[in-house]
Parts: structure tokens; sequence; C-alpha cells
């Protein structure tokens, strides 16, 4: 309502209130008539009582002006309530109630799907309680939010003890040498992650950066990464992205970490075969309801603690994802946390392919890389493991992984296979070199013990290859003390069989063969 409008109303109610309180005063005194009431005193007038007609005339005009007054008062106090924005909440109605009862727990987003989801864009006259210092698990603090676009910050990190003193101090790998086993024992506050996301100028386009350390690499290339990726969702069908983000060949790299089992702890077989982290572009999207891709074409296997001059020119770096979930409210985490009161099936299937270049690879302990490794754990750009004198120095990789799951009630089962082929080597004496195949399988099994509270699990993985069948089993338990996912305390015991795979920021090492023990305190807000 504009101040003109409400001006004239304010007149009109004044000019009808004073009118019906002089007409109530004739009632009241019955011995003056309506003539002495609107005529000078100095004109004489008669003390004539009202008829009954006249009486009950005048209580109808009363009344009348009564509900004019009403509804006039009525408008006045509406204009006031759009005016300073209250009402937004009751949008159905003027009379519906206020919901008093608390809001339902959020449970935390993953990293894909802040990558996809567009946000809501403000309104600009939007409460300023409402707006600023929301608290959304695994999003963070939402710090500004304008119609410009907002910003979250949110912080994952975790304090960890190791214990692996239980491992055998050597091995011996497949060509004969014997090499040491680190055995460490320490306290680390092993990873911090900072995140800005949000969107702007329109909520179609959204960011996600960050900065992320591995404090168990202290001094190590990669100890630090500042990274990220900008995206454009056009609609449900279709994410356009570029930056870094993780190659989506197998499931713990679809974008739902910290949400494993474990913290920020894979099985050895996923280890072995996966990609890792690098700079492409990629899309994501719904196929159908059920039916969602995810295709990503990127400059290497790892990009973390790779200069871009150490990195090939050919682009040719492809990794695919088909995730197939009837339910369509599978979750994107391991375990079963959601507590599904229906069966909750997942089925996808992943590809990856790179050709993969000696300089283009990470150093052996830089966090999150992927080397390319045989069954034993060696290099398979170390030379003259082929025979004396043979350096490769180019190798094709390709990998596909078939992943499954069932959630139900807290209990969930799920697995993987995977397939890896390495052939078309390059370098120096590498023609008799014969196309490498791997194999192997994971499983993993958990149930809540106590809703949103305990939860008990087991992971066991094996690799078969022609340089050794490697495997790993391991047993823990989740305790969320707020009954949600921003924070819980990891124990977990692994025995390791020959590991292939192992660098500083993971609590199993190369060649490892024994027990290791850790104990995590994770925040992930």
């Amino acid at each position: 309502m504009s101040g003109g409008v409400r001006r004239a109303a304010r007149v009109r109610l004044f000019k009808n209130a004073g009118l019906l309180a002089a007409l109530i005063f004739g009632l009241l005194a019955p011995q003056r008539s309506l003539a002495q009431i609107a005529t000078p005193a100095s004109k004489p007038a008669t003390d004539k009582p009202l008829s009954s007609d006249e009486r009950a005339e005048l209580l109808q005009l009363i009344r009348s002006l009564q509900e004019r007054v009403e509804k006039l008062e009525a408008a006045q106090a509406l204009s006031r309530e759009n005016a300073s924005g209250l009402g937004r909440e009751n949008a159905s109605g003027l009379d519906q109630k206020p919901n008093t009862a608390p809001a339902p727990p959020v449970q935390p987003e993953s990293a894909a799907a802040v990558e996809s989801k567009p946000a809501t864009k403000p309104q600009a006259d939007s409460n300023d309680k409402e707006s600023f210092g929301r608290y959304t698990p695994n999003l963070g603090f939402k710090v500004a939010n304008t119609e410009y676009g907002d910003l979250s910050v949110s912080i994952y990190t975790y304090a960890r003890y190791l214990n692996q003193r239980g491992l055998d101090s050597t091995f011996t790998d497949a060509f004969g040498n014997t090499k040491t086993v680190q055995q460490r024992q320490d306290f680390q506050l092993n990873k911090m992650q900072i995140k800005f996301l949000g969107w702007i100028l329109n909520p179609k386009m959204r960011y996600f950066l960050y900065a992320w350390t591995s404090n168990a690499n202290q001094g190590l290339p990669a100890q630090t990464v500042l990274a990220g990726n900008l995206n454009y969702t056009f609609n449900k069908y279709i994410t356009l992205s570029a930056g870094i983000t993780g190659l989506p060949g197998t499931r713990s790299i679809e974008g739902n970490f910290p949400f494993w089992l474990g913290v920020d702890s894979r099985l050895i077989a996923d280890e072995f075969f996966r990609g890792s982290y690098t700079s492409g572009i990629w899309a994501r999207g719904e196929i159908t309801d059920t039916l969602k891709y995810h295709v990503m074409l990127g400059n290497n296997l790892s990009t973390l603690g790779v200069p871009a001059n150490r990195i090939d020119n050919r682009f040719n770096t492809l990794a695919s994802a088909l995730v197939w979930t009837p339910t369509e409210d599978y979750g994107d985490g391991f375990g079963d946390f959601e507590d599904h009161q229906k069966l909750a099936p997942r089925l996808a299937f992943h590809f990856s392919r790179s050709d993969e270049n000696k300089e283009s690879q990470p150093s052996s302990e830089d966090f999150e890389n992927t080397q390319i490794r045989l069954s034993d754990g060696t290099v398979v750009f170390t030379p003259n493991i082929f025979g004396p004198g043979v350096t490769v120095t180019d190798v094709r990789y390709q990998m596909t992984n078939f992943d499954w799951g069932f959630k139900y009630k807290g209990y969930s089962l799920e697995g993987a296979y995977y397939m890896r082929w390495l052939d078309n080597f390059r370098g120096l004496g590498t023609e008799g070199i014969a196309r490498i195949f791997n194999q192997g399988y994971q499983l993993e099994a958990a149930a809540l013990v106590v809703p949103k509270t305990f939860q008990i699990y087991a992971g066991h993985s094996r690799i078969f290859g022609e340089q050794g069948d490697p495997w790993d089993l391991r047993v823990g338990g989740n305790f969320f003390p707020f009954k949600n996912k921003v924070v819980r305390w990891n124990n977990e015991v692994l025995y390791l069989h020959k590991s292939p795979v192992g660098y500083t920021s993971v609590p199993f090492a190369v060649g490892g063969r024994g027990f290791v023990f850790h104990s995590t305190w994770e925040l992930a807000f």
C-alpha cells in the first residue's frame, strides 16, 4: 500500500470515528435531537425525544459505520505487516498459525550435491536472521546472502592417533628386492580443509573453492592445495563444471567424501585401482529420476603435486559413471546412517582411461596420489623391473568398475569389482612387454547398533595379479555424539597382507603385512 493511500485511509478513519462518537452520544442522550448535535448552540432547540423508528435508524447507521472502521483498521494493519516483511512465513493464508515445532535435522550434503544443486535467490527484503549465520551440516555457516550471490564457509578436519608398529619391518617385492616398511606411531591433525561455496549473480552459477592441507606431509610438494571448481546448472539434466575434482572412476570419488565408513581411508583394492583428483571439465545430471551420469575429461590421473609443465598435452584422460538408484534416496555415503525403512538398492558402472607419462606422475608421498603400481606395490615406471635396461616412459591405463549396494533399517551391504589393463608401453626396450591385467573386489557391511549414535562395520578387499595377490581386512566402529555426521569418533583395526599401496596420509603402508590401529576424531561442519 503506497504512502498516499495510507494517509487517505487515516483521514477517513478519524472522520468516521468522530461521527461514530457523536452518534453514540446522541443515542445515550435522547433529550437532545440530532439538530442540537449538528447545529450551533446559539439556535434554540426543542426537547422532543427520538421516536422508536428514528432510534432504530440511528443504531443501523452506527453498526454500518462500525463495520467500515473495522475494515479500514484491518487494511492498515495488513499494510504495516507487508511493509515490515512479516507474513512471509504464512503466505498460504493470513489466519495460518505459525509452526512452533523444531525443524527436523538437516543431513549433510556431499560435494557433488553442492556442485550440481542450484541455490534459491533470496528476496531483497529477506529477514536478516534467516539470511545470515544459518548453519547447514557439511555446508557450514552462511556468512553472506544477497540478491547478487551468497557465501558459506565450512571446515573439515580430523585428529588421528596411528599405530603401525604391528607391521613387519621389511618386505620383498616380486622382483626379489627387499625394502623397508615404515612403522609409525604418532598423533597428527592429519588433514584440514576450509571450503568456500555458494552462487554468484545467478543461482545456477555456483562456485566451490577450498584450501586443503595434509599435515602428515609437512614439507612435501603437495602438502597444501588451493583448488576448487566452477559450475553452471542448466536444468536437472545437465550441470557443466570446470576446475579440479575427483575422476569418477570408482564410487569413492563420485563426490561422497567424507561419508565413508572409515575416516579418510579406503580399502586397498579401491586405493590400488582408482584415479585421483585432476584438472578438467565435466558434466553431470539425470537421465531419468533414477538414473544419473557423470563424465569428465581431465589432464591426467592425478594432478596433485604435478606442475603443469610436466603434464603431457594430449588431453586424453577420461572417466565416467552411470548410477542407478531405483528408490531415488539411496544417499551418497557408505552405510545406512539414514536408516532407510524401505529397501534401497544401488547399481553403478564406471570406466576410466588415460595415457600416462612418467613425468606426469606424483611423487610417492604426495597425498591422494595414484601412482600406477603393479600388484606387489612396484611403480610401473621403475627402471629395469621388466628386464635389464628396460625403462617405461609411457603406458595406457584402462579400468572398469562395477559397484552395488543395499541399505535397509540401519544395515548395509556394499561391494565393488575392478578390472584394470596396462598396455601400449613405450620407452627403451619396452617392445616385448605384454599387457598386464589386474582384477579385484571389495565388500563392506555395516549396522547401526544405536540409531544415529553408534555404528559398527567390517570390510575386506583383494587384488589379483601376476606380481602377487594382496588383501586386507578391517573392523571398526563410529560414535556420533550429536546424532549427525558432523562429529564422530572412529576406531579401526586393519590387517594388511602385502599391501601394494600406501603413503603418509593413510594408515596403510606399501608392502605392509600385519596389524594397524588408528583412532580418529573427525569434524565435518
